[in-house]
């Protein structure tokens, strides 16, 4: 493998990490939402933030996939759990 590939796939391993961030956050906004009323605008507030943090964990599986795209062949795939 050449330096900038290493690189690449160093840099996709790292956000990874950030990845599984924006999922605990995800996690933790819908956990604000469902524990209490749920017409509240606190409610309100932490699912209009768990869908912003979706959208930026989307992007950034993406970037992450671009990243390793035909550098490790033998990766496994991210997993979301959406099926």
């Amino acid at each position: 493998m050449s330096g900038p590939t290493d690189a690449m796939l160093e840099l996709a391993d790292r956000l990874e990490g950030v990845l599984e961030e924006l999922g605990d956050m995800a996690m933790d906004a819908l956990r604000r939402a469902t524990s209490g009323d749920p017409d509240s605008a606190e409610a309100g507030e932490a699912l209009a933030l768990e869908r912003r943090v979706l959208k930026a964990r989307r992007a950034l599986e993406k970037s992450i996939a671009a990243l390793r795209d035909g550098a490790d062949q033998g990766r496994v795939p991210l997993d979301d759990g959406a099926a």
